[in-house]
């Protein structure tokens, strides 16, 4: 071979070897990023046992009505309970809706504080949800009889002790305490009662995303996204959210507000039928865990 067929060769060999070599900082040489993990299985046992307190006779027919708006089975599991944990619940309210499903399946190995509204004197409302509740308790003590009542308000002592609880819970009670200015307060409770690396859930009324937030959600609404940086500034970390309590019906403009639909229906005989087609607000459903530690397993 003559010396100009090597010099084109050796042209034609550089071309080659330039043109499959990636240049540094290309996309091609920045690893893809991993996979999130896959969600772990179901818990068939704890599904059981929700389902068993769910079918019990000590529910009401009134009760049973709201599982199909509420999806107590699927939303506890995401929120991973079980059975052996200690739980609190938080503003349980006078009918302690998820209080009945929750004390039973807690009763045998686990755990609950149920933290009630602040008793106001001379508050005649307040007075009522806390002696509706207890009524509740009292008249069946084999299911609720080990239910520590305890109090979270402005001030007051905490609900639980201090890195006691494996999961807190809250459903529909953000918006009040936003109402009430006392969101950041009721945040920092949690925070203290949960263990390193325990569960947060929070259910509330989701508010139209194309709005700006109201830090009252005056209308019962709550910033999905609001509420996230809330608890992530009280020292939370998102791990989940489901969609299990949307509602894509609920249109959030109503002149009562959230109250407008079930189960209040403000608004009384007023277009009734309209609003019980709706149905239950759409709600976010969150799962945060107290950061410092790894998940509780």
């Amino acid at each position: 071979m003559g010396s100009r067929a090597r010099f084109v060769l050796a042209a034609v060999l550089a071309m080659l070897l330039a043109a499959c070599a990636t240049a540094p900082g290309k996309q091609e040489d920045v690893p893809a990023a991993a996979a999130p993990p896959p969600p772990p299985p179901r818990d068939e046992a704890t599904a059981a046992a929700i389902e068993r307190v769910l079918a019990g006779d000590h529910r009401s027919a009134a009760n049973r009505a709201r599982d199909g708006w509420r999806h107590p089975a699927d939303t506890l599991l995401f929120f991973g309970i079980k059975p052996d944990m200690t739980v609190a619940e938080l503003w349980p309210g006078a009918g302690g809706w998820y209080t009945e499903v929750l004390a039973p399946l807690l009763a045998e190995h686990g755990r609950l504080y149920a933290a009630q509204v602040a008793a106001t004197p001379g508050n005649a409302f307040t007075a009522s949800v806390l002696a509706a509740y207890r009524a509740k308790l009292d008249a069946r003590p084999d299911l609720y009889g080990k239910v520590m009542v305890t109090t979270l308000g402005p001030g007051g002592a905490d609900f639980a002790p201090p890195g006691s609880c494996d999961l807190v819970l809250t459903f529909r009670n953000l918006h009040n305490w936003m109402n009430q200015g006392y969101e950041k307060e009721a945040i920092a409770a949690m925070h203290r009662a949960l263990k390193p690396g325990g569960i947060l859930g929070v259910v509330d009324h989701r508010a139209d995303p194309a709005r700006p937030p109201d830090p009252r959600a005056s209308n019962g609404y709550v910033s999905e996204a609001y509420a996230i940086r809330l608890f992530e500034a009280a020292g939370f970390e998102l791990v989940g959210t489901s969609e299990v309590n949307a509602n894509p019906n609920d249109s959030k403009d109503y002149e009562q507000g959230v109250w407008t639909l079930p189960p209040e229906l403000r608004q009384g005989t007023r277009d009734r039928a309209k609003y019980e087609a709706i149905g239950e607000s759409d709600r976010f459903t969150l799962k945060f865990r107290k950061m410092g530690s790894d998940p509780i397993s």
